[in-house]
């Protein structure tokens, strides 16, 4: 079983060994278990169930609601020469139609790349058990639990497709999870047996500094200056992407920005530069990362607080994927922590502003009570919420609950390249030429230069078609939608834009139900997160690593020596441990009334040296842990 595992995974990756823990991932799922893969960003998640995959006969569904994810990963296996597909909400029912025969009939198609509100329609549930399914992958396994950070109900129906195959494993993966998550995830999948692989999510390598610091671009300057190579830098708005970068041009860095409004050619382009090193720092919203592995990335820096600590875990491990050392640099100041603040209270609408935006999306695009299944539509939220006077952050916290809800889903990060899939069977090409000779040569390059036209949707280049023919782009687009008016061919043209989808019919939004108990769960389970990264970023006596790592389950650890915590406290020349115990000490003694600093040297002189005392004390009240000793 090992020796084939090697081999699938030399021949397909090139690599001649697998990363910790996805060997024993890997044969956990073949001998037939249930099991979560728990992998911090970088940890190789995708292999773990594309190498099983290729060991078994059959198909491997994978649900993801990643749809840009899903999209690079099935170009990447095809470009393996691995058959692959992904079905995904926003998609023609003549495509879904196509994708899912292909599946159903196709002994050689050996990954379908499913979005989980597509697990209840009856079209994929009335064609699911004709499938030869070898293994179910749920990827971003925590969107399945109500203590997620990004809890998804249609999550929920994958439990439901388990009757249909009972004998066949899942395997859950994710990045993030909570020690209760981790639980739930197995509890909410039917798990036969409790079967966790879990990957520390120490990074040796990787510095975390937390630094309060009033001129925030300036340090990031100096910090860019001091540290050669590439980086990233996350900031919570587009308009700051667009100024950090020219403010880092204007200083000698070569930097651009990135954020899901610009246009799919536009992202591309920037991904590919900075990828290449012609650009050396990205500016982004958190739109930028997911799925991209350049391993030398030495400083990932956040101008602003992010929401969650498993989104702070996730950006900062964008750094250092090679194993060398990297930082990870968060600056803030009091105004960045007020913001927090301000963001989360207006991240819960009210549910009655929550039914009218849903009201007024399904008006603006024309959706009538009743109908709208699956229609698309393109969606510029400046633009609503300028026209419908919402603050754009509460339109956007609207949404959210609406695709939680399962009613809408916005497919922000989706880059949707053209794609052409030909109706016309072979033996009709000899009639079709006779009655538009004009269309012959077009339609032999077009077959010529793409393979597996006839039997599915594939990805092509109008440039590359329109240097070939030696015209001009336009013509070729225009032929293409010519072709696909008379019936030749289905073109589905590139866009670069959002796009909201009306996942099931509109309803009336009185019968929008919000359950008044999961609402106010949510916001507990949110404050809960909310209080986790404020005790990050104001904690001054305790290693960022080991707070990192508690927050996730990892209870026994030791203090890095290299974050600022670590290093201040060392300048006192204390041992980390040294200081824990006596600050805890120090803070326990002063929790009540105002008392002097001798007084609590007198009372604690008896455990701990006097000097050590009052370093612990000065250091203590200087960064503002306790205030009422002086």
């Amino acid at each position: 079983m090992k020796d084939r595992i090697r081999e699938i995974l030399k021949k397909y990756w090139g690599y001649d060994h697998f990363r910790p823990l996805q060997e024993d991932i890997i044969v956990s799922v073949l001998e037939g278990n249930d099991t979560l893969a728990l992998l911090p960003t970088g940890g190789g998640k995708s292999i773990c169930f594309q190498v099983p995959a290729l060991a078994m006969d059959g198909l491997c569904i994978v649900v993801s609601p990643l749809i840009a994810l899903m999209k690079d990963q099935v170009e990447n296996l095809k470009k393996k020469k691995i058959k692959a597909a992904a079905i995904y909400s926003g998609m023609s029912q003549y495509e879904i139609e196509l994708i899912i025969n292909n599946a159903v009939l196709s002994d050689d198609y050996k990954f379908l790349y499913v979005s989980p509100e597509r697990l209840k329609t009856d079209l994929f549930k009335a064609n699911f058990r004709k499938m030869k399914v070898s293994l179910i992958a749920v990827d971003e396994a925590h969107c399945i639990s109500q203590w997620g950070y990004d809890f998804r109900p249609p999550y929920l129906e994958i439990a439901e497709i388990r009757q249909f195959f009972p004998a066949v494993p899942v395997l859950a993966l994710t990045a993030t999870a909570t020690p209760e998550v981790v639980i739930d995830i197995q509890e909410k999948l039917l798990f036969k047996n409790k079967n966790l692989f879990q990957k520390s999510f120490k990074r040796d390598n990787l510095t975390y500094y937390v630094i309060k610091e009033e001129d925030k671009q300036n340090r990031m300057l100096r910090l860019m200056q001091r540290n050669p190579g590439t980086g990233i830098v996350y900031v919570r708005n587009r308009r700051k992407t667009r100024e950090i970068a020219e403010f880092l041009r204007r200083n000698g860095i070569a930097a651009d920005y990135y954020h899901a409004g610009l246009d799919c050619s536009v992202r591309d382009e920037r991904q590919r530069n900075w990828m290449s090193g012609k650009t050396r720092v990205i500016v982004s919203t958190n739109a930028f990362g997911m799925g991209i592995d350049k391993p030398d990335v030495r400083f990932v820096v956040h101008l602003d607080i992010p929401d969650t600590l498993e989104a702070y875990f996730q950006e900062a491990g964008r750094g250092g994927r090679d194993e060398k050392p990297s930082i990870a640099v968060m600056l803030f100041d009091d105004a960045d922590l007020k913001e927090l603040q301000t963001n989360f209270d207006l991240s819960f609408p009210k549910p009655d502003v929550i039914k009218k935006t849903y009201r007024d999306l399904a008006n603006h695009f024309g959706v009538a009570v009743g109908a709208g299944e699956n229609s698309s539509f393109p969606f510029d939220i400046d633009f609503f919420a300028n026209k419908f006077s919402l603050k754009p952050l509460v339109l956007f916290n609207c949404l959210s609950f609406l695709e939680k809800t399962g009613v809408l889903l916005l497919t922000e990060n989706a880059k949707k390249g053209s794609s052409v899939h030909v109706m016309l069977k072979s033996e009709d090409f000899e009639n079709f030429y006779a009655l538009y000779p004009a269309y012959e040569d077009f339609i032999k390059l077009l077959l010529r230069s793409y393979s597996g036209l006839f039997t599915d949707y594939v990805n092509v280049n109008e440039s590359l078609l329109a240097r070939r023919m030696n015209v001009e782009e336009k013509q070729v687009e225009d032929d293409l939608h010519s072709l696909a008016k008379i019936g030749a061919i289905d073109y589905k043209c590139r866009t670069g834009k959002p796009e909201l989808l009306f996942v099931e019919n509109r309803v009336d939004e009185k019968y929008l139900y919000f359950d008044d108990v999961i609402y106010k769960q949510r916001k507990l389970v949110a404050k809960k997160r909310l209080d986790a990264v404020l005790n990050f970023v104001n904690c001054t006596d305790r290693c960022r690593s080991e707070l990192l790592l508690q927050y996730f389950g990892e209870k026994k650890s030791i203090p890095c020596g290299k974050c600022d915590v670590c290093l201040k406290i060392h300048k006192l020349n204390l041992s980390a441990d040294e200081f824990k115990v006596i600050a805890e000490a120090v803070k326990s003694t002063i929790n009540s009334g105002n008392v002097k600093l001798k007084e609590v040297v007198f009372s604690l002189s008896g455990d701990y040296p006097e000097e050590k005392i009052i370093k612990v004390a000065r250091y203590l009240i200087d960064k503002g842990e306790i205030k009422n000793c002086h």
